[in-house]
């Protein structure tokens, strides 16, 4: 059997313990500064996975205690009104829960790592924060690890102290999409919707191509026709591995013929004859 009055009290109960819920969002300072891609002249600011952003320099200035700490928030642009500021340091979303819950956070730097010195001064490189330019670092809880897809996004810097209670918060960026290749089957290839002037280089190209190829068969052709085929004859004629000389053929003339002995003309036998 319920109290008289139970009604009421139950309700009061209920009203403290929202206002408790409230209490560190309603005391949560909001700095006026809306986090954005860097303005420095950088290859590569956005990509398929990553984007840069300009460091939070100076902009927790007077509302941070030097063992305070600077978190990024990532979440789908859809899914930023939903996010709720984590309580403790159990609370801080890893980088999974982006895809299950739409947000996470990543990126804690100390104030030491942010100063309000002219970023030229020092190193000399760029002050800048690369969201999701880590690719190995899957066994940390809090990794910056490649964004999944191409967004959009928002993000915002929350400044929390060394027990994870939220101090100060930044506006949520503008959406941030990221860039994407395309696909094989999307890029053009059709010639007929390439300019003239392509045309007529690639058809030209082409003419060379086809003369220089015909100058060098044609250079190969009559190298290898005076190897085979020599314009004049040898002296000495080649019959298989044999090589003779070439004789003239001599005439007698008939006042020789006249002068040789008895017995030598032409078509008698030099020899005497035997018979009695």
């Amino acid at each position: 059997m319920g109290l008289p009055g139970g009604q009421p009290l139950l309700g009061l109960h209920m009203l403290l313990m929202a206002l408790n819920c409230l209490r560190p969002s309603l005391s949560l300072e909001l700095v006026p500064y809306t986090p954005q891609i860097t303005a420095w002249d950088l290859e590569g600011k956005v990509t398929a996975t990553t984007f840069s952003l300009e460091q939070p320099r100076c902009v927790f200035d007077g509302h941070a205690s030097a063992s305070d700490t600077v978190w990024l928030v990532v979440a789908f642009s859809n899914a930023s009104r939903s996010f709720q500021n984590p309580e403790t340091l159990a609370d801080i979303p890893a980088s999974p829960q982006l895809l299950t819950d739409g947000h996470y956070m990543t990126l804690p730097l100390s104030l030491d790592r942010l100063p309000c010195d002219d970023p030229l001064v020092g190193s000399g490189g760029a002050p800048v924060l690369r969201v999701g330019h880590d690719h190995g670092c899957h066994q940390r809880p809090f990794c910056n690890t490649p964004l999944p897809g191409p967004g959009p996004y928002r993000v915002k810097f929350l400044l929390m102290d060394a027990g994870g209670s939220p101090r100060a918060e930044t506006k949520w960026s503008d959406p941030i999409t990221l860039h994407q290749g395309k696909t094989p089957g999307s890029i053009d290839t059709w010639p007929g919707r390439r300019s003239g002037s392509m045309i007529v280089i690639t058809s030209i190209l082409s003419s060379l191509t086809s003369l220089l190829l015909l100058a060098f068969l044609a250079a190969s052709t009559a190298r290898f026709s005076s190897l085979w085929w020599p314009e004049e004859a040898p002296e000495q004629l080649r019959i298989g591995s044999f090589m003779g000389k070439r004789y003239m053929t001599h005439h007698i003339p008939p006042s020789e013929a006249a002068t040789l002995p008895v017995g030598c003309e032409p078509g008698q036998d030099p020899l005497p004859s035997l018979s009695p």
